[in-house]
């Protein structure tokens, strides 16, 4: 992986399965078409209200769509189980220790350098997804049962803060300890990871924690109709239940809205990035010749992503280049991003095997 020939990137590449990355480039398209859509929302100086309206505003509203986070829960999920193939061969040897570094390294490293991309594209998923990779050192020796205990108790905990949160301004009182401390403080950080952010841990540890339990099995033969059946099954029940909510109270205790952070929008959400992983792999696998593209860029998908955000700087904000116009704009935009990212992913992963960001955070990680 360290020359710059083709024979040894491709030998490599030949021995890791290409689901998770297709599946990760997928997901990364989608994340990149939401978060173009809502930054030329909030760029407009004529505010984010003048999407307009039609069904496909509804679908690409970044903050109340349909698919509003579903790209990124489902990039979540593939980081969950990218742990799992990463750290498998290490589990009940001497590695264990070493991995476990690694993996907080690395974690700290997405931490602090998404602290610094922050700074010019707020809302990153850098950081938590740095924290999730810290937490991760210790949990990938864990049995299963405890995945899926603190997968739960994440997405349970999410809820229960929320309603906390609810009832205690129903009643007048303050909660800007925990939804508003001194910036820069650490309670800003802490609380900014776990529950203010917008990825944070409660709820968003459980689509993680999703992820490293499918990665457990991929490579047995019944795991993608248990994921696409368990996906259906989850979407299905959110749905059902929550159209039962009446008061303002149920439409809050019920709610399936991202910002809301309850427990049957982390159950619907789950439920698409299952059915997402397996339809998406099971593509992988049929066709890997047409998908080959993807797999490339699924490879390089830190790089992407910071790319992205300088992309959108450049052209939007420095330059004037791009002016926000709406939905057409925002989805146009980011599939010529993606068209350029891939041929130019594509040939870069021919040529060095590895992402330039890849290459620095696996020197620097471990």
């Amino acid at each position: 992986m360290n020359t710059a020939s083709t024979t040894l990137p491709e030998r490599a590449t030949a021995q890791r399965l290409a689901g998770p990355d297709v599946v990760r480039a997928v997901a990364l398209i989608g994340v990149v078409v939401m978060n173009y859509h809502g930054y030329l929302l909030l760029a407009d100086a004529r505010g984010p209200g003048r999407a307009g309206s039609g069904w496909a505003v509804e679908l690409f509203d970044p903050w109340t769509g349909p698919l509003s986070t579903r790209f990124a829960a489902t990039f979540v999920l593939v980081a969950g189980v990218g742990v799992s193939l990463m750290t498998a061969s290490s589990i009940g040897t001497p590695r264990v220790t070493a991995m476990r570094w690694r993996l907080v390294r690395r974690g700290t490293l997405l931490y602090v350098s998404g602290l610094l991309l922050d700074v010019i594209w707020p809302g990153t998923i850098l950081p938590f997804y740095g924290a999730m990779f810290v937490l991760a050192a210790a949990m990938f020796t864990w049995r299963a049962r405890w995945i899926v205990v603190t997968g739960a108790a994440a997405a349970v905990a999410g809820w229960a803060i929320r309603m906390w949160r609810y009832d205690r301004d129903l009643a007048g009182l303050n909660t800007g300890w925990l939804t508003d401390p001194a910036a820069g403080t650490p309670a800003d950080h802490l609380f900014g990871v776990t529950v203010n952010g917008t990825h944070p841990l409660l709820p968003w540890l459980a689509f993680f924690c999703a992820g490293m339990l499918l990665g457990r099995y991929l490579r047995t033969s019944w795991w993608r109709p248990v994921a696409l059946g368990s996906g259906v099954a989850l979407f299905s029940l959110a749905g059902l239940v929550s159209i039962g909510a009446a008061t303002d109270y149920e439409r809050v205790l019920l709610s399936t809205l991202p910002l809301e952070r309850g427990l049957l929008y982390t159950v619907s959400a789950l439920g698409t990035s299952l059915i997402a992983y397996a339809v998406i792999d099971w593509l992988a696998v049929r066709i890997p010749v047409a998908t080959d593209p993807l797999r490339r860029a699924g490879q390089m998908t830190l790089t992407l992503y910071v790319a992205h955000v300088f992309v959108f700087k450049l052209l939007v904000d420095w330059f004037d280049v791009i002016d926000p116009a709406g939905v057409g704009t925002a989805v146009s935009f980011a599939l010529a991003f993606w068209v350029v990212g891939i041929i130019a992913a594509v040939a870069w992963q021919r040529r060095f095997g590895i992402g330039p960001l890849e290459r620095v955070y696996r020197v620097v990680g471990g």
